[in-house]
C-alpha cells in the first residue's frame, strides 16, 4: 500500500470534475494522525454498496440477505492499495507465504455515536487501530478509526481505548457478514485483534 498527495493539475482538473474518490483525493497533509475517508455504507443500509473501480461510483455489489448490521462507518482511504507491501506485513507475521494484497483501497471502520444516513461522503477520521484479517489468502485489513470531534469516540487515541463490547461487534460483523448458509466460502480471519496502531503506522505514511 502506498499514498502519494496530488500534484497541482490534479488538483486543478477537481475542481471541474468529480474526483475519484480512489485516485482522486488527498488524504490530506495530517496523514496518517488525521485521514480524509470516503465512506461506501452506513450502519442502516440493507445492501453492500461498492466503488467501482473504473468509475468512482457507488455500486449496489450484492443484496444483505441476512440480519448483519454493520456496527460502524465503513469506506476506504483514499490513495491506499492493498498490495505486496501489506501482504508482506501478514505474510512475514505469520509466516504463511501464499498471502497476497486483495487489490483494493485499505478499508476502515469509523466510530461515531451519530447517525450518518448515507455514504457517498468523505469524513475526518483519526485512525487508533486495526486488524489483521486474512480472506482466503489475500490480506484485508481494517483500520478501525473516530470521527473528528465526536462526542463519545472523538478523545480515543488507541484502539485500547475502545470498550471489548465494541471491538467484538466489529469482529463478529468481519466474520460472519459473507456467510450464506449451505455455500462453502474461503476461510475468513482475523488473526490479530487487535492490532495497535503502531502496527499499520508505516503503511499510512507518504512517499
Amino acid at each position: 500500500m502506498h499514498i502519494k498527495t496530488l500534484d497541482p493539475i490534479g488538483k486543478l482538473i477537481g475542481l471541474r470534475h468529480k474526483s475519484h474518490p480512489w485516485h482522486g483525493i488527498d488524504i490530506g497533509e495530517t496523514a496518517p494522525e488525521l485521514l480524509k475517508c470516503f465512506i461506501e455504507m452506513v450502519p442502516t443500509d440493507t445492501v453492500k454498496y461498492e466503488i467501482d473501480k473504473s468509475s468512482g461510483y457507488l455500486t449496489i455489489d450484492r443484496p444483505q440477505k441476512f440480519s448483519s448490521i454493520l456496527p460502524a462507518l465503513y469506506g476506504f482511504i483514499p490513495q491506499t492499495y492493498c498490495g505486496e507491501a501489506v501482504a508482506e506485513l501478514s505474510s512475514s507475521i505469520l509466516k504463511r507465504p501464499e498471502i497476497i494484497g486483495d487489490g483494493d483501497p485499505l478499508d476502515v471502520c469509523i466510530l461515531t455515536e451519530k447517525e450518518i444516513t448515507h455514504g457517498d461522503i468523505l469524513v475526518l477520521a483519526r485512525p487508533i487501530g486495526g486488524f489483521r484479517m486474512i480472506d482466503g489468502d489475500e490480506a484485508d485489513d481494517k483500520i478501525i478509526a473516530v470521527l473528528k470531534d465526536d462526542a463519545v469516540y472523538g478523545d480515543y487515541k488507541d484502539i485500547s481505548d475502545c470498550p471489548k463490547a465494541v471491538i467484538d461487534r466489529l469482529k463478529h460483523y468481519f466474520l460472519t457478514y459473507k456467510d450464506m448458509p449451505g455455500a462453502e466460502r474461503d476461510k475468513c480471519e482475523i488473526t490479530h485483534t487487535p492490532m495497535a496502531l503502531k502496527k499499520h503506522t508505516k503503511l499510512l505514511k507518504p512517499l
